[in-house]
């Protein structure tokens, strides 16, 4: 089932010297349950187009529908909230938070009552590999790995279904990024999400089911 279509997308800003066409007419779908990659050089336009999908940009021309719907249209926050969640290759965790408290986050957004919120976390800390030790650490106690394995957690308790990654294992040794390849393989296949991860890393792609590549702001699917 399709969940996200880009139709004759482009995307344009203006620089203090010249106008940068960062997209342009690109389309394409993203379909349920598929794991996909857009790959490309720094500077190809492959981060905007991903801003674009996660509604935290506005295309300059075309559209972008949500099950049909057009994210124009939508409250592009309460799409981020409730429908879409992006994680970063820096993690963005809240610094004096817990992991714990990082996951209930969206879901006290959301007036989630906070036990309930707390059990949810854990389970979905426990789901991404971590144990109780990491339940009350903060950040800057944890691995790159740890951080980015509760980035993703935090983004499943929004309880959306597209997961927009933007070079998720950028930061990790090889081990970890592994892991976090197959967790986001095993979200896509096992539990449904739409997952669209930004990546220079070929290896990573490879283990992707479609991929895309941004060259100049164009976009071509090449598996």
């Amino acid at each position: 089932m399709e969940i996200l279509r880009a139709e004759h997308v482009s995307y344009s800003y203006q620089t203090k010297y010249q106008k940068v066409d960062a997209v342009k007419d690109v389309s394409c779908a993203f379909e349920q349950g598929k794991f996909y990659a857009i790959i490309g050089e720094s500077g190809s336009g492959k981060s905007t187009f991903l801003s674009l999908l996660a509604g935290l940009d506005v295309p300059s021309e075309g559209k972008i529908y949500v099950q049909g719907q057009s994210l124009n249209q939508m409250d592009r926050d309460a799409y981020r909230l409730n429908q879409a969640s992006v994680v970063y290759q820096s993690f963005h965790l809240f610094p004096l938070l817990t992991a714990l408290e990082n996951v209930m986050l969206p879901m006290e957004f959301k007036k989630i009552r906070k036990k309930d919120a707390s059990v949810r976390a854990e389970k979905l800390l426990k789901r991404v590999g971590l144990g109780e030790r990491i339940f009350r650490q903060f950040p800057k106690m944890m691995s790159g790995g740890e951080q980015q394995r509760v980035a993703i957690a935090r983004a499943v308790a929004a309880g959306g279904e597209i997961i927009l990654a933007d070079e998720p294992t950028g930061n990790l040794d090889s081990e970890n990024e592994q892991k976090i390849v197959e967790l986001l393989k095993e979200l896509a296949h096992e539990d449904g999400y739409t997952v669209i991860v930004i990546t220079h890393n070929q290896g990573v792609a490879a283990e992707t089911d479609h991929v895309f590549r941004m060259t100049d702001g164009k976009l071509e699917q090449v598996r």
